[in-house]
């Protein structure tokens, strides 16, 4: 397992991704903040280990990644199959969204959601 100590740049990273969350993030954060999906508690933009995970439910283990055009090329593909590895290695669940899937029809990306929380 991972240290719990948080790296000082990562963290930064963090708050900067926060503050510049992209629209597919922030229009599935609307729907996952305060507990309002399955009164679970839910994190955006968190550290684990090197990578920072769109959002992650730490009770259960869950991380959703949102991946807009940029997780197309073979290098984000690489770093994508990277990240989700060391996730996976760390006891998480992964599901992956695309920004189409949230700018779409979000309800078969909530039942995804709490398919995978159950």
């Amino acid at each position: 397992m991972v240290s719990m100590r948080k790296d000082p740049i990562t963290l930064e990273r963090a708050r900067t991704l926060r503050r510049e969350s992209t629209s597919a993030e922030s229009k599935l954060w609307q729907h996952l903040r305060n507990r309002q999906l399955n009164n679970t508690k839910f994190t955006r933009q968190e550290p684990i280990g090197r990578y920072i995970a769109d959002f992650v439910c730490r009770s259960k283990k869950l991380v959703i990644e949102i991946d807009g055009v940029t997780h197309e090329t073979p290098e984000e593909l690489e770093h994508d199959a990277a990240r989700t590895a060391f996730l996976v290695g760390q006891g998480y669940r992964l599901i992956r969204f695309k920004n189409e899937d949230i700018f779409g029809d979000l309800g078969p990306v909530l039942e995804t959601i709490l398919r995978n929380l159950n």
